[in-house]
């Protein structure tokens, strides 16, 4: 096909909607010919162009005076793990035009929408220029009243309020000889890396324990189930060549099994790279969603189960495999602690393909059909992302999805592996030991931010009086209306970001940031944990600063303002140098394990990222993690064992690689130096919370039907996962009543609305609004017809917490039980006014956040009972 008439045909494909019709869908699995007339023409909808210039036979900006840049400038994009290079041409100190990264094989010079769009954050009316302090209204209101303030007044004042709660320790007791301290923090994935260590560090300074990051919102389940399964909590493989080896990893799987992973959207510019390389391969590609999405309309079959429902297929894969003898011997009895006890459990528990159906409404058969193709086919790949993750036995699923690859033999090889996405590089990157004798912390809020609420509103297990937060969380957390009583009644209330977003209403102090071209950092990672240095394109826009440099500035008015320690307490802890990233990214090379290589000036030269662990400058990166290989025994040398207790993958907090001499000569980096199904200690452990090494099946009591679920103690135990937090302890098993169903018949799952949104920052680009700016909610057919609903209708989606509004997509690639909600719109988008779409309330005002896994934190926002009417 000429490129031209590649060109042609991706574009009618992108606007394709009749592609569904006549198809038999539901529970059972159907595949890529029977959806599409015409698999050649579907697989163009997943294709990107070398470059994302519109074709045309004369390139008439050449030799133009206005458009040739003075600079080209390589930084790079911050919307996605994709992690493209982006060349940001400069004229006169304007972005005029950003390109792609030809010399990277993985990008192959493209990049999706999303990639120019990081100019719309730099140019936009919308942007905060200076901090702001508030000076009327009702928290939360849009009539609240702000006045610019100098940043010494705005630092000076946080220091003020901080240092009060910590001296006068108004705090609620757990016991008697435990105190806690009432301040807390979030940070988000938009952050440069790194700035988790930097705040890590202050609350380390400050005696507060209540210090968290993104995951419980994005994707930690994942990691911490790789580190207690196989000693690292890390993406396992990845994209392009393997240095060590010289051969493709990831481009060589020959089958591809995909749960709860949307990549066409999510992740397209890595996902293409799979695609290019299935061409070339032959590789089988499964996509198991209860919705077909982009990625589905490439599959070569797509499943639908219920929501939520993932971990009794997976368990019913593990039981067909194990009973027929399909699992890898000769790996086994070498590499795996428990395989036995599986096995028996398996069977004890009655984990059938049959059992399978009746909960997620996949045929037995079918399933055993994956199972054998998945143990049969080598190398197999598994990759997951929020789809998993999202679920309230995230953990156990996780865990459950790597004894499949570990029992096939698809771990520590080239092209397969289990690739949970966000789960990157490294847990922790380290910065040297604190001066002087900070407080005791002792143990946190349960994990994940959304305990904040119910911290402030019960004062269970006591009351936090101040946050700070770096993300969104009056849109980014479950029961969106409970989370905003609460931060209307919080005392004191910090929010940086971009602009003022929904959460900066409720704020007492506004810090402004610099977006992703207004730095010189290390700003997002590739999955596979690959990352860029990318230079400062273009000046600050106001007074804005990037984030590491805010927590540094407050440290040092912490110095001027603290009676009980002297200012050296503070100020030698952070040194101003590390204002200047370089100096603070050279530190974290200096002290974390496998980064030694991983210096600024080696990255600046690469067109490609520089994947961890990569311990030598003459050190190539480790693409495939655990490869029975020379190379990597060489890396675990060096790199120390990641104690699984502590992992927490999307966290930059000192939770990292620590040193220790008793990994030299391993495989796997668990305690045993192999992968651990079972082991009389992981029981010990997980039973704390109610768990077990081998886990049983049990999901959200909102699944239509009588399921296994969960049901949570008022008992606050240590979390054997996060130690450093608590958690309620649980009991599974139980079955839930269904109730719920009687009035709210129907299963809806939150998720990213098209490949044009990342979070809610895209919804304040003009492209943003302008391709996406409507929420459509996804909605079969014969639910439509049932309730009178027609396609395009204003249509309102309520569930037991709340209602929210959109607009009625008909779609009959999704299960007839199950609604599909975008999330990322907000009450406060004034884009939206620009561009003339709708305000929405919050999709999150949907999910409850009493249901989630008390082990990573995870919430639940893949299944909410909910109907749907007319608005």
């Amino acid at each position: 096909m000429k490129s031209k008439d590649k060109k042609k045909v991706s574009r009618q494909g992108v606007s394709r909607r009749g592609f569904l019709k006549g198809a038999a869908i539901g529970a059972a699995a159907v595949t890529g010919a029977d959806l599409l007339k015409g698999q050649a023409e579907a697989k163009e909808d997943g294709y990107y162009p070398a470059t994302t210039s519109p074709s045309a036979e004369f390139d008439f900006t050449q030799k133009s005076g206005a458009l040739q840049p003075d600079a080209i400038i390589d930084s790079a994009c911050q919307f996605c793990n994709s992690l493209c290079r982006l060349k940001v041409h400069v004229k006169d100190g304007r972005i005029i035009d950003v390109l792609g990264e030809p010399d990277d094989p993985v990008q192959s010079g493209g990049f999706c929408v999303k990639g120019p769009m990081m100019t719309q954050l730099v140019y936009n009316r919308f942007r905060l220029k200076s901090p702001m302090k508030r000076v009327s209204g009702e928290k939360g209101s849009p009539d609240s009243k702000f006045e610019p303030i100098s940043w010494d007044e705005a630092l000076g004042t946080i220091a003020t309020k901080f240092l009060a709660l910590r001296d006068a320790g108004e705090v609620r007791a757990i016991c008697a000889s435990q105190q806690r301290f009432a301040i807390a923090n979030k940070t988000s994935g938009r952050m440069p890396r790194g700035t988790g260590s930097v705040i890590g560090r202050f609350f380390t300074l400050l005696g507060s324990p209540n210090d968290t990051d993104v995951g419980p919102v994005c994707n930690d389940a994942g990691g911490n189930a790789l580190a207690w399964t196989f000693g690292l909590g890390n993406f396992t493989n990845g994209y392009g060549k393997d240095g060590a080896t010289g051969k493709e990893d990831l481009g060589a799987a020959k089958y591809f099994l995909f749960l709860g992973t949307n990549q066409a959207e999510t992740h397209p510019v890595t996902f293409a790279y799979l695609l290019r390389s299935r061409a070339q391969t032959k590789a089988k590609l499964i996509v198991i969603d209860p919705r077909l999405t982009p990625t589905g309309a490439q599959a070569d079959e797509w499943i639908a189960p219920k929501p939520h429902t993932d971990q009794a297929l997976v368990l019913a894969m593990l039981h067909h495999i194990l009973d027929k003898n399909l699992h890898d011997a000769a790996f086994v009895q070498k590499w795996v602690l428990g395989f036995e006890e599986l096995k028996t459990h398996l069977v004890k528990q009655g984990y059938t393909p049959e059992w399978a159906e009746t909960i997620t409404g996949v045929p037995a058969g079918k399933i055993r059909q994956i199972a054998e193709e998945y143990a049969r086919t080598k190398p197999a790949a598994i990759f997951c992302n929020a789809g998993i993750s999202h679920q309230l036995n995230a953990f156990d699923t996780y865990r459950t999805l790597a004894f499949l690859a570990a029992v096939t033999g698809n771990i520590g090889v080239n092209g397969g592996g289990c690739n949970f996405m966000h789960n990157t590089w490294p847990g922790g990157l380290n910065l040297p030991a604190i001066e002087g004798n900070p407080p005791k912390k002792d143990v946190a809020l349960p994990v994940g931010p959304d305990y904040f609420a119910e911290s402030i509103l019960t004062g269970k297990p006591y009351r936090l009086k101040a946050i700070a937060t770096a993300g969104n969380p009056l849109v980014s957390s479950a029961n969106t209306r409970q989370v905003k009583e609460a931060y209307r009644q919080l005392e004191f209330y910090v929010y940086t970001g971009l602009f003022m977003e929904e959460s900066a209403y409720y704020a007492d102090i506004i810090l402004p940031v610099c977006s992703g071209f207004e730095m010189e950092t290390v700003y997002m990672r590739r999955d596979d944990r690959a990352i860029r240095w990318q230079k400062q394109a273009v000046p600050r826009v106001g007074e804005s600063k990037p984030d590491w440099e805010i927590w540094i500035d407050l440290a040092h008015a912490m110095a001027k303002l603290d009676k009980k320690n002297p200012p050296a307490y503070w100020t030698e802890n952070f040194p101003l140098e590390w204002k200047d990233y370089r100096n603070l990214w050279a530190t974290f090379v200096k002290n974390t394990p496998g980064m030694g290589g991983m210096t600024q000036e080696r990255m600046e030269k690469r067109a490609e990222p520089l994947r961890w662990p990569c311990p030598s400058l003459d050190h190539p990166g480790v693409s495939t993690l655990y490869l029975d290989h020379p190379s990597w025994y060489q890396v675990v040398k060096g790199l120390g064992i990641r104690n699984a207790d502590t992992a927490s993958q999307d966290s930059d907090a000192n939770r990292g690689v620590t040193a220790t001499s008793g990994n030299q000569g391993k495989r796997f980096l668990t305690p045993s130096g192999k992968v651990e199904i079972y082991t009389s200690e992981l029981e010990k452990k997980l039973a704390v919370a109610g768990h077990a090494a081998l886990p049983i099946f049990y999901t959200h009591p909102e699944v239509t039907g009588k399921n296994p679920t969960i049901e949570y103690s008022k008992e606050f135990v240590q979390n054997p996962i996060n130690p450093q937090a608590l958690t309620q302890k649980v009991k599974l098993g139980g079955i839930s009543s269904g109730e719920v169903h009687q009035e709210y018949p129907l299963m809806g799952m939150i998720g990213r609305p098209s490949v044009v949104h990342f979070h809610t920052v895209t919804q304040w680009t003009y492209t943003g609004k302008q391709m996406n700016g409507i929420r459509l909610v996804q909605i079969h057919p014969k639910v439509a017809q049932r309730v009178g609903i027609k396609n395009g209708d204003a249509i309102a989606v309520e569930s037991p917490r709340g209602s929210i509004t959109g607009t009625a997509q008909i779609w009959e690639g999704i299960r007839e039980d199950t609604i599909f909600v975008p999330h990322t719109f907000g009450p406060m988008q004034k884009m939206a006014e620009e561009l003339g779409t709708p305000y929405y309330e919050a999709a999150n005002t949907l999910v409850d956040d009493q249901y989630y896994d008390n082990l990573s934190g995870q919430q639940a926002y893949k299944c909410f009972a909910c109907r749907v009417r007319k608005a």
